[in-house]
């Protein structure tokens, strides 16, 4: 099988989906892999170590994608990318199927089977798979070092001749994976942190890393299937801002992770809360691309409101490509291995759970129900509209 290694053309996207290591491992167990030519050249892999890894560089474009079994990928495809694709391939990356629905139809339109790794199950079994994971533990560590390097005081508790310095205080809003990190880095940086987290059964994994667990009472289910968070009823996000606004205010640095998978980012910091906040403390919101958990946040930039510092997170695992491509590249290797047989075919086998999951196309037919109810849902409006 012939397993092509695409460079990305989104802007900022310096990761790459394999790296020269585990390239190594792939010829080795018989995969054929060609490599774009600079495509690991943001992550500082050359193509002379791609190809004294086994690997064929391949510097035509149009060539890469036609002569592919299968292409590997970081950012999700573009319609370019996808009208490059042929008929009968494969890709595998993220490919943002709620964001951009159009898009995966389009590429069951062209025949193309797309396994969308964000749809990786959160199993004990999928974990060395999980790609959503691995990167969101990259933005947790690198959201906490930006906010100490926002943060006009010591992290740390300091004794000095010139007195003592008390230590900051870290408030992590959310905590799955990217939360965690952050609290596990902010203790490490030496803060006192506080997190919060709707799931309830966190708590024991927050108090683990030697953070104190900010309670709310809800009075309704907070876990989707998967372990990730429900979105809530209006309600219960009210009575969450009540709760956590004291906390907030107290905060020298609030990181915030909240997401709920294809909806918008829940609002949980408002301005108000900012308001209340010390003069010099810092926001770091991870959701800002989602539409922000806090008010006034926008992604990829930096905010001033009423003296507080709001940091627009985007794509940081890509400001850290080294670690990110290599983590990336052995959760693709692991799902290769898992979907390709022993005579090094595609094994479709939708009975098993992960590649059930993943996979979002095949057979020019979109397989995932939420992304056929959107297409659904918005040829309505279509029709409603004209």
């Amino acid at each position: 099988m012939k397993v092509a290694v695409a460079k990305e053309i989104e802007a900022g996207e310096n990761r790459v989906a394999l790296i020269p290591d585990v390239v190594a491992r792939l010829v080795k167990q018989g995969f054929e892999i060609c490599v774009e030519s600079g495509a690991g050249d943001r992550a500082y892999f050359t193509d002379n170590e791609y190809e004294n890894a086994g690997a064929t560089i391949i510097h035509d474009t149009a060539r890469l994608w036609a002569e592919a079994d299968a292409i590997v990928k970081v950012a999700p495809p573009t319609l370019r990318e996808v009208d490059q694709m042929r008929s009968g391939s494969i890709t595998i990356g993220f490919c943002n199927p709620l964001g951009e629905p159009t898009i995966i139809a389009r590429m069951a339109e062209r025949g193309v089977t797309a396994f969308a790794i964000e749809l990786i199950p959160r199993t004990s079994r999928a974990q060395s798979m999980d790609a959503l994971s691995s990167q969101a533990g990259l933005a947790g560590y690198k959201a906490t070092l930006l906010a100490a390097a926002a943060l006009p005081k010591f992290f740390p508790m300091l004794t000095t001749a010139a007195g003592t310095i008390r230590p900051a205080k870290v408030f992590v809003v959310g905590a799955g994976v990217a939360g965690l990190q952050a609290i596990a880095t902010s203790r490490r940086l030496g803060a006192v942190v506080e997190a919060f987290d709707i799931r309830p059964a966190v708590k024991e994994e927050v108090q683990s890393l030697g953070a104190k667990f900010v309670e709310v009472k809800l009075e309704e289910e907070t876990v989707a299937a998967g372990g990730y968070a429900r979105e809530i009823s209006t309600a219960s996000k009210q009575r969450t801002q009540e709760v956590l606004a004291d906390h907030v205010a107290q905060a020298d640095v609030v990181i915030t992770t909240a997401q709920v998978p294809g909806k918008v980012a829940p609002r949980i910091v408002t301005d108000g809360m900012v308001a209340q906040m010390k003069p010099g403390s810092v926001v770091i919101d991870l959701a800002a691309n989602q539409g922000g958990n806090c008010e006034g946040s926008e992604p990829g930039a930096t905010v001033i409101r009423h003296g507080v510092t709001i940091i627009g997170a985007e794509n940081l695992p890509s400001s850290m490509p080294i670690h990110a491509s290599q983590m990336y590249a052995k959760n693709i290797a692991t799902l290769l291995a898992l979907a390709v047989d022993q005579d090094g075919q595609f094994n479709l086998d939708f009975d098993d759970d992960i590649i059930d999951s993943a996979c979002i196309t095949h057979g020019g037919e979109v397989r995932n129900e939420r992304v056929r109810s959107l297409l659904e849902s918005m040829t309505q409006g279509s029709v409603a509209t004209s």
